[in-house]
Parts: C-alpha cells; sequence; structure tokens
C-alpha cells in the first residue's frame, strides 16, 4: 500500500485505501465479527439500513476466537446444555461475550442458539464478510486447555495469558477460508485490525501483537484472491495522530475519529449508485432526531407528514431495508401532535 505525499495544505500523511473492486449495496448482505470497532462499523451499515449482521456471538477480540466461531456457523452446530458453564449467578459460554450470559439456562442457551441460527444463514448468502481483530494474545483455560472468548470475570489464576505466532494464524486461516469458500463461493474476506491499543500488554507488546496480526493478514492477502485488508489501523495511526480523536482514556477512538474511519469506509466500499440512498436514510434519521423547542405547532405537524412520506418513499426505492420502526416512530408522533 503506498502512502500519497505529504500536502502543504493538510500537513499530514494520507493512507491511500484505494477502492474495493467488489462494492456493496443495498443488495450486498454483509457478516461482521471482531472487536469493538467491527461494532463501530457493523452497526454503522445497519443504521443506514444496509443488509449487515453484527457480532452473532459478541464481540470478539482473537484470531482464534473468531476462527472457532466462524466454524460453529460453517457447521451449524448448535450449543447444548454441556457447553454452558455456571459463576457468579449466571450462565455464560466461553465461545461467546458477556453479552450473552443470563441467570436462566435455558434463556442463556435459547439466545446463542438463535444467534447461531441466522448468522449461519446470512454467512451462507453474504457477499462479504469482514474480520476485525483486536490482539494476538490469548488466554487458555488451564482446567480445558481451550482459548476462550471471554474470561467471565474469572480469577485470572485459572487461565495461562500467550501469544499467537504468525504461523498458528495463517495455518488455522487457510484452512477456513478454503471451507469458507466451500460454504459460500462468492465470500469476499475483508481483514481489518482494531486500532485500539492494547494497553495493559505495555507499549511495546500491544505493537508486537499488532504486528504478529499485520504479518498474518498480509499472507494471506497474498494467497488468496478474494482475501483483502483495509487499513482502518493505518488511518488511525497516521491520519488520526492528534489525542483529539480518543476518548478521555486515551486509547478508545472517540466519535470524531470513528466518523472519519466510518466515511473512508464509504468512500472504499460502497457503490456509487447506492450513495444517494446513504444521503437519504442519513437525512431521514437527522429528522427523526430533530426535536422542536414547541412540537404543537402547524409546522411541525407538516414537517413530519413530509418525513412519513420520504420513509415510504425510501422503502419503496430499497425494498431490502425494513423502514417499519421508522414510520411506526413518525405515526406516534402524529398521533400525539396531529
Amino acid at each position: 500500500m503506498e502512502n500519497k505525499p505529504v500536502s502543504n495544505e493538510l500537513f499530514r500523511l494520507i493512507v491511500d485505501a484505494g477502492e474495493s473492486h467488489s462494492k456493496i449495496d443495498y443488495s450486498t448482505p454483509s457478516l461482521w465479527m471482531g472487536s469493538c470497532f467491527t461494532e463501530n462499523i457493523g452497526s454503522y451499515l445497519k443504521w443506514l439500513k444496509l443488509p449487515a449482521w453484527v457480532n452473532p456471538f459478541g464481540v470478539l477480540y482473537n484470531p482464534e476466537s473468531i476462527r472457532r466461531s466462524l466454524g460453529i456457523l460453517i457447521e451449524g452446530r448448535l450449543f447444548g446444555t454441556g457447553d454452558l458453564r455456571q459463576g457468579n449467578d449466571l450462565w455464560y459460554s466461553f465461545n461467546h461475550h458477556t453479552s450473552y450470559s443470563n441467570p436462566d439456562r435455558d434463556e442463556c442457551l435459547r439466545n446463542i442458539n438463535n444467534s447461531i441460527r441466522e448468522a449461519s444463514a446470512r454467512l451462507k448468502d453474504a457477499g462479504f464478510l469482514f474480520l476485525t481483530f483486536g490482539t494476538a494474545r490469548v488466554y487458555r483455560f488451564r482446567e480445558t486447555g481451550q482459548i476462550v472468548s471471554n474470561c467471565h470475570k474469572l480469577p485470572h489464576r485459572l487461565f495461562d495469558h500467550e501469544l499467537l505466532t504468525t504461523d498458528e494464524i495463517t495455518g488455522s486461516y487457510e484452512a477456513l477460508i478454503k471451507d469458507l469458500h466451500d460454504f459460500n463461493p462468492g465470500l469476499q474476506l475483508v481483514f481489518t485490525i482494531s486500532p485500539v491499543r492494547h494497553w495493559k500488554d505495555g507499549p511495546n507488546g500491544n505493537l508486537v501483537s499488532k504486528s504478529t496480526l499485520a504479518v498474518a493478514i498480509a499472507s494471506l492477502a497474498e494467497r488468496f484472491e478474494n482475501v483483502s485488508y483495509f487499513p482502518a489501523y493505518e488511518i488511525v495511526m497516521d491520519e488520526l495522530r492528534d489525542y483529539r480523536f480518543y476518548e478521555s482514556d486515551m486509547i478508545h477512538i472517540n466519535s470524531q475519529g470513528v466518523d472519519y474511519i466510518r466515511k473512508r469506509f464509504i468512500e472504499h466500499f460502497i457503490a456509487k449508485h447506492a450513495l444517494p440512498y446513504i444521503k437519504e436514510i442519513t437525512s431521514i434519521h437527522q429528522g427523526i432526531r430533530h426535536r422542536p423547542f414547541n412540537p404543537h405547532t402547524e409546522s411541525y405537524i407538516v414537517f413530519l407528514r413530509g418525513l412519513l412520506d420520504r420513509i415510504e418513499k425510501f422503502a419503496g426505492a430499497v425494498p431490502e431495508a425494513d423502514m417499519k420502526p421508522e414510520k411506526e416512530e413518525i405515526i406516534r408522533r402524529l398521533g400525539i401532535y396531529g
């Protein structure tokens, strides 16, 4: 990847992400798995009403947990009570984030299996699979030797902390990519590295981890035609160096920084014919968020009716988009103020 020269006006390097040869529009399902950075971008696509499904196992950080989860989706393997553990008054799975934990065992199992069923079907039809690696470091449960997706606040002494090697990552993903191709021959696989630093590993430890991920992904992208890399990590490190793009912890990217990465993503992946619809749905959402000082006015009623008309036109133009929640919200307000 080649950087553009420094601009005398911008006073910064611009990461040349290029354009994806394959594009996303409103008929392109995508599945997103990985770190919280995946949630930021994948959820944004859902907000735009693009057909995206995000983190069916919850937030995952390391390559091995993501690989194992994809294997479960390919197999369509459902979980049983033997796959759950209990602790701190909750039932949980070492394959899932804490968001799936539940005090009711059957409810926990039901939520897990419902998500697997839907995600497996979506993976089968997806045009894109986006995977975001957060760290090459893993926690291995000593009792079973299993690499866990989440430690579920169990004592640290129960786990061994390890660093995956590039060979371990590339070896396991070569097999996975072939399985994914058999499962969905048209699938495009896009890797990203989370720009969120794992500072608890120390600055050097974080650098070693991110470098391990970068080398492994570069190797996979060279070997497989359907594998590519989106440089979200580099965009943050080189274009958004200033700490004003970070939260108060100086580690997580703030809303301004996330918005910038979303913009770069749209430029790279979204088909040009879909851009007017993205502009319109963004405007519709902004209209729904609008709260006048006095809603009991004729002008606000006219505004709501116009917004309802735009929602219905968007739904007609983009039948894949579920506009029912937005439509019901405007009808509810018209019933109150109209």
